[in-house]
């Protein structure tokens, strides 16, 4: 058997740890479990808030930090402690109003450590908490408390999602946007992402000599994957991903990708 011990493997959920269902399949909780066992380190990397991400995090036994919120958080369940943050800055308010009246039909969140904060509901909002399985609070965009804001998702139908990030294109907007699924643009801290935040987890937890394997399969993973030492995309990765990525595994999230991805680790050949 390899030596595991400096081998971190840090993996995107939904579209790569998730399958559709948003279920963590038994194959994956083992490979996960054995790789732990046998000395791996392994967290996750979301855009999902604590609320929402916490219940796999306890099912995988992770005991590592976690980085949420696409980038914005590094979070240690274990101890309840922020690692790092990156906030957005106050003038996001009103570039996200301008945003909602620019959309057709606007659904959309601020999303805080303490919740979800409902601004625009529609029915693609509806089917991101239904997905996120929590009960958000729903306020206008006004009431929503002042500060700690790691991000703000725009949720419509694909087309015109499109077409909202080909206008904040047009725009100079002093914070970052990134497509985190067809019927999501997210709004970011300048600069926050989850290969920024990889960056410091790794500074954080003196893990400049381990083996950085991450895993993703949508444009909010490009910049993890190409942080990491190896970078894997699942086979339902976006071509964008898979363009980018070392490894395009055979496997998709409904097909226990990460398991393979596990498997692969044991044959050795991303040892240092």
């Amino acid at each position: 058997m390899p030596d595991l011990s400096n081998i971190f493997l840090i993996t995107d959920m939904d579209g790569t740890l998730l399958p559709e269902n948003k279920i963590l399949s038994e194959k994956d909780k083992q490979a996960i479990k054995r790789f732990r066992k046998d000395g791996g380190k392994f967290t996750v990397a979301t855009g999902r808030t604590l609320q929402s991400a916490l219940k796999y995090i306890k099912e995988l036994e992770i005991e590592l930090p976690v980085i949420l919120y696409n980038g914005s958080l590094i979070y240690d369940t274990h101890t309840d402690a922020v690692m790092f943050t990156d906030e957005l800055p106050s003038y996001s308010k009103e570039i996200a109003e301008e945003l909602f009246k620019y959309m057709e039909n606007p659904g959309g969140e601020v999303l805080r450590l303490d919740n979800i904060y409902v601004v625009c509901n529609n029915e693609y909002e509806k089917e991101h908490t239904r997905i996120c399985q929590v009960d958000p609070i729903y306020a206008e965009l006004d009431s929503v408390p002042v500060g700690g804001w790691f991000k703000i998702l725009f949720a419509t139908e694909p087309s015109l999602v499109s077409k909202l990030e080909e206008y904040v294109k047009t725009k100079d907007y002093p914070v970052d946007f990134v497509r985190s699924h067809d019927i999501f643009i997210e709004m970011l801290p300048k600069g926050s992402s989850k290969g920024a935040a990889l960056k410091e987890y790794i500074k954080l937890l003196n893990m400049e000599n381990c083996t950085i394997v991450a895993a993703g399969d949508y444009h909010n993973d490009i910049e993890m994957l190409q942080t990491a030492d190896i970078g894997a995309a699942t086979a339902n990765a976006q071509q964008e991903v898979k363009d980018i990525a070392d490894i395009v595994l055979k496997k998709s999230s409904d097909e226990h990708a990460i398991a393979e991805l596990i498997d692969m680790i044991y044959s050795g050949e991303f040892n240092n």
